[in-house]
């Protein structure tokens, strides 16, 4: 098994991680595998050996990442990779580096008593939504394999069958990477890591200033991204805030069905902190995180208490700019701030009669939304205005996907493979590869009463 393995995290000071092996598993066997993303890493074929981390390819250099984070609000001093493995890192065909991770990869000294596994469902569910965001255009990690052990892993539903998913990521830095070392005093390995992320991340960033205000900009675009397509992330903790600006860790995540600025689908967000609606709220306060580390860097902290204030303060304006403009296309429109009362009205409207988000904007381009509404007469006194607009339908085919990776299929497509039927998965995972394309009908209709997912789930 030849990878073209290229690494830099490794050279950084041992307190920034503990290097080791995956733990062997009994009888892995390879379940899924991404064979584009693969020759675009250099990899020429599937191994599972390697995959499940039985064997460490040549050139490796495992080792699982420290940092901590804010979880719910509430700072906890150290987290670290706690079922997960960096193989290592290699450049793709782009050029670009690219980490390769083994996620429930066994124990680490980051566990905190966890049993360092996952099982086959939330891996099929990364595998299914991560690989769904990239051909979204929303930028995330991807999966590149995902294989069964051989070994069950224990959860509250009882025994469950054991999986490894390996995932690509720009990189795993995270807020709570910069947080670990800034509530440690440990500075010069804050400047370290500083100097690292701007290098491999944002080269044009000139300082700890300029990191701060590239990671703000790149966090804006993706949230208002998720918004756009209704996506809940359900965990946007600090260690899950990417430095690169990816989406990481699709843990209780779901597609909202229904549209509503309140819902809420992680079993364990009790507060609705992370509801829809809240994403950008909690967006701008996870920078503010990022700036209390990136502030102990500096000998003046008025000054860069200052500077990293202006900085996050403008954070919602560039919310709100990406959100009209990702919106406005939506609507088929060049939008302006005087359009946000069109397409607020429109939420509105979905809201309050229960209308389903993604299909009612794919239904605007065909004209054929009115179905969507109870009360189609106040939507016939909204569809006239927005015409007056005239809208460009072209522009709304390439804007609004006509399937998600809708909560019941996902759960359906789990079912089907604890019992070793992989086809709703190949099935679903080859729907969402086109997700501008008309495909299997079934695939595209909401679920019924008796389908609905109310709740998701993390995979620990």
């Amino acid at each position: 098994m030849q990878i073209p393995f290229d690494n830099s995290y490794t050279k950084l000071p041992d307190g920034f991680f503990t290097r080791l092996d995956p733990t062997p598993v009994s009888a892995p066997r390879m379940l899924a595998w991404n064979g584009a993303l693969a020759c675009n890493l250099g990899i020429a074929q599937p191994d599972a050996q390697v995959f499940s981390g039985n064997v460490v390819p040549e050139g490796a250099a495992p080792l699982a990442q420290l940092y901590a984070g804010h979880q719910f609000g509430q700072y906890n001093p150290q987290l670290g990779d706690g079922r997960a493995i960096l193989l290592g890192e290699v450049i793709d065909s782009a050029g670009t580096r690219r980490d390769i991770q083994l996620k429930g990869s066994g124990p680490t000294p980051y566990s905190r008593m966890g049993d360092g596994r996952a099982w086959l469902g939330p891996v099929l569910r990364e595998y299914v939504v991560s690989e769904a965001m990239h051909a979204l255009g929303i930028p995330t990690t991807r999966a590149l394999a995902a294989v069964t052990t051989g070994d069950p892993v224990l959860r509250e539903q009882g025994p469950l069958p054991g999986a490894v998913l390996t995932r690509i990521a720009s990189s795993h830095l995270r807020v709570g990477t910069f947080q670990v070392f800034a509530h440690r005093g440990q500075i010069d390995d804050l400047r370290t890591l500083t100097d690292y992320a701007i290098a491999r991340h944002w080269p044009q960033a000139d300082s700890p200033m300029g990191l701060l205000a590239a990671v703000c900009a790149a966090q804006a675009e993706l949230i208002t991204a998720w918004m756009s397509v209704g996506f809940i992330h359900g965990v946007m903790n600090t260690d899950n805030c990417t430095i690169s600006g990816e989406t990481i860790d699709y843990g209780p995540c779901a597609f909202m069905d229904a549209y509503s600025e309140a819902r809420v689908f992680s079993s364990i967000d009790r507060t609705a902190r992370y509801a829809y609606g809240n994403q950008p709220r909690i967006a701008v306060w996870n920078m503010a995180q990022l700036a209390t580390a990136l502030i102990q860097l500096f000998d003046d902290k008025d000054q860069a208490i200052q500077d990293a204030t202006k900085i996050v303060h403008a954070m919602p304006d560039l919310l709100q700019t990406a959100w009209l403009r990702r919106f406005g296309t939506k609507l088929g429109l060049n939008a302006t701030p005087e359009d946000q009362p069109l397409i607020e009205d429109l939420l509105a409207m979905m809201q309050s009669q229960g209308a389903d988000f993604t299909n009612t904007f794919a239904a605007l381009a065909t004209d054929q939304a009115r179905d969507q509404f109870s009360d189609r007469q106040a939507f016939d006194t909204w569809r006239d205005s927005w015409q007056a607009r005239k809208p460009d339908t072209d522009l709304m085919a390439r804007s609004n996907p006509l399937i998600i990776p809708r909560n019941h299929r996902i759960e359906a497509m789990i079912e089907a493979a604890v019992t070793g039927d992989m086809a709703p998965f190949e099935r679903l995972n080859t729907a969402l590869a086109q997700p501008f394309t008309k495909t299997d009908p079934n695939l595209h209709r909401p679920p019924t009463d008796q389908e609905i997912v109310p709740a998701t789930f993390c995979g620990t």
